[in-house]
């Protein structure tokens, strides 16, 4: 089997599990502002197939010993490679006190590590990579181990977190995401409990931006 062979399943093979499970992820990616993230992703997959195609036929000119399909499949595993880092979204586990009920608002902070160990206040602070990159729905327990996965309410059917800035200390922001452990009796409901943080939060950690 030739060099060139070899390279074609491969990367081949590379390039399906890939796209299979970046389609998988795509489901779980939130909305655009009309579009489904599922759609937006498959316009961008396009995209990366029509780039590849392109680069592979320059790559060619270059690399005559290698045939185009087998350049094809490495630029398109790398570039899935990088789209797939790009919608990586850690999944958050979130400690609260027993019992808790009420607004979770997580800010973006100077912390060089994550703090979400929630005391009654709901507030944890998240660093900066942290912050950008987090869509996925987190894991959130009590004290005592329970999960609270069935108490959870997001910002809307499409987006879990509520991404917003909270105004004001010293005429400046603060970016949060946010989202609400409902009591059990309220389980499935829209919250709209507001917790008037900005008061509770530790001014020496969060990042502050100018209105």
């Amino acid at each position: 089997m030739t060099t060139d062979r070899k390279l074609k399943i491969i990367f081949g093979m590379l390039t399906i599990v890939l796209l299979i499970s970046l389609l998988i992820k795509l489901k779980s990616i939130p909305d655009g502002m009309i579009l489904s993230g599922l759609f937006l992703g498959i316009m961008l997959l396009i995209g990366i197939f029509i780039g590849c195609m392109i680069l592979s036929s320059i790559l060619n000119l270059l690399f005559k010993e290698s045939s185009t399909q087998a350049l094809l499949s490495i630029t398109m595993t790398l570039s899935l490679l990088v789209f797939h880092y790009r919608l990586y979204s850690p999944t958050l586990t979130i400690t609260v006190p027993n019992g808790f009920n009420g607004e979770i608002n997580l800010v973006l902070s100077n912390v060089e590590e994550n703090m979400l160990t929630l005391d009654s206040s709901g507030i944890g602070y998240l660093t900066k990579w942290t912050f950008d990159k987090t869509y996925s729905r987190p894991i959130v327990k009590q004290m005592d181990g329970k999960n609270l996965e069935k108490n959870l309410v997001g910002f809307n059917p499409s987006t879990f977190f509520g991404k917003g800035t909270a105004c004001c200390i010293a005429g400046k922001e603060i970016k949060t995401m946010s989202f609400t452990v409902a009591p059990a009796h309220k389980t499935g409901q829209e919250q709209f409990n507001v917790n008037d943080f900005m008061s509770l939060v530790d001014k020496k950690k969060v990042v502050f931006f100018a209105r």
